[in-house]
């Protein structure tokens, strides 16, 4: 079988804390990238209700610990830092790793994870894993936006869920390559369009409505392959009317250029 390639084609990605090596990744398959970062993580401005929650954790108000991101996780135990033993505290309860960077985390914290949620680690699996568990009181790590779904689903299992939140997404500080993306797209220059988190569709979609572009964007990214990491990143493409015509075997970023790049993938407008 023929090897394919992303060979001279014009490859749109937003990726933000990983950009130089999902450009790399893109040049090893011979595409030509333009990385348009689309997401800045804030630390959420007040502490206090971390504060909060970490006093509960030490009153012993939670039995179950569910961990979102590596990123969140780190930072939470970092903030409680001299004010709980956020490690001890753990140790005590039961406690959830979303996918494998939590669970990374959480081994360098020389934390147990009980429970591990299987690939997709989407909230669905979550609520599976969890689901014949007895905990009750659940304390949610969560990160750039309200885990809206996976809430409403644990409190259906009749958990009581408190959410601490450590962090959160904004637009990032320099937004020119996020409009450049969107008239790149407008003006239909771009074959292949690579989404690794769902927040960097609404991003993207704000930025081109600022511009006045939104519609002309939206069809430049039907005509374009769209490639999306997982069944997350795909509701959010697939909510503003984009159907991803690509997903990796696994939710990697490696996968996702590797993998597309092993597709017959067209130049934009030849058949």
């Amino acid at each position: 079988m023929e090897e394919m390639s992303l060979d001279g084609l014009r490859v749109l990605a937003f990726e933000s804390r990983r950009a130089k090596e999902i450009a790399e990744l893109i040049r090893r398959q011979q595409g030509e990238p333009f990385v348009a970062p689309s997401v800045r993580e804030a630390q959420v401005e007040s502490s206090d209700e971390i504060f909060e929650f970490g006093d509960r954790l030490s009153a012993g108000d939670f039995d179950m610990m569910i961990c979102l991101t590596g990123v969140g996780t780190r930072r939470l135990a970092k903030v409680l830092e001299g004010r709980v033993d956020f490690v001890a505290e753990l140790r005590k309860i039961t406690v959830v790793a979303r996918g494998p960077k939590p669970s990374q985390v959480l081994r360098e914290l020389q934390v147990q994870v009980t429970v591990q949620v299987p690939e997709p680690n989407t909230w669905r699996e979550l609520l599976v894993a969890i689901q014949d568990r007895p905990e009750r009181r659940v304390a949610l790590q969560q990160y750039g936006r309200p885990a809206l779904e996976l809430i409403a689903g644990l409190k259906s299992q009749g958990r009581e869920v408190t959410a601490v939140d450590i962090y959160q997404y904004d637009l990032p500080e320099d937004l020119e390559p996020l409009r450049e993306a969107a008239r790149r797209l407008a003006r239909r220059e771009v074959d292949v369009a690579l989404f690794t988190t769902a927040i960097q569709v609404v991003h993207l979609i704000h930025i081109a409505r600022e511009q006045n572009t939104e519609e002309a964007m939206l069809r430049g990214l039907r005509a374009a392959f769209v490639a999306s990491i997982g069944p997350t990143t795909s509701e959010a493409l697939e909510e503003a009317g984009i159907t991803p015509a690509f997903t990796p075997s696994h939710p990697k970023m490696g996968l996702l250029v590797n993998e597309a790049a092993s597709l017959q993938i067209p130049r934009l407008g030849v058949a």
